[in-house]
């Protein structure tokens, strides 16, 4: 298996279990959308709080050049610490959700 291979099966075992975590205050449902032909994975929040609807990107990440680019990650404890303990290195993961001058700082891969 090659690295690309290996990145979307760990991107897919860090995000799904999400997807098992219930709402407590609300019909709100977790849902993974995996796309390995154009490597984007995301997972949307939707459902109803009450009479509010409820529709939006929980995560995103996408695979570009052969990196992880964190697009957006409004997890609890951030979904980062989840791919690097699975293996993935800090160098090949961007934070995308940040400035290129913020990334420099942060430890992970700028671009």
């Amino acid at each position: 298996m090659d690295t690309l291979d290996n990145y979307r099966r760990m991107i897919k075992e860090v995000l799904v279990p999400y997807t098992q975590i219930p709402y407590s205050h609300a019909a709100i449902e977790c849902k993974a959308v995996f796309d390995s032909e154009n490597d984007t994975y995301l997972l949307i929040t939707l459902g109803w709080d009450g009479v509010k609807r409820i529709h939006g990107c929980l995560v995103h990440l996408d695979i570009i050049d052969g990196k992880i680019w964190v697009q957006r990650d409004d997890t609890e404890d951030g979904v980062t610490y989840e791919l690097v303990t699975a293996g993935i290195p800090k160098e090949k993961i961007v934070l995308g959700f940040h400035p290129q001058n913020v990334r420099k700082h942060t430890g992970y891969a700028v671009s």
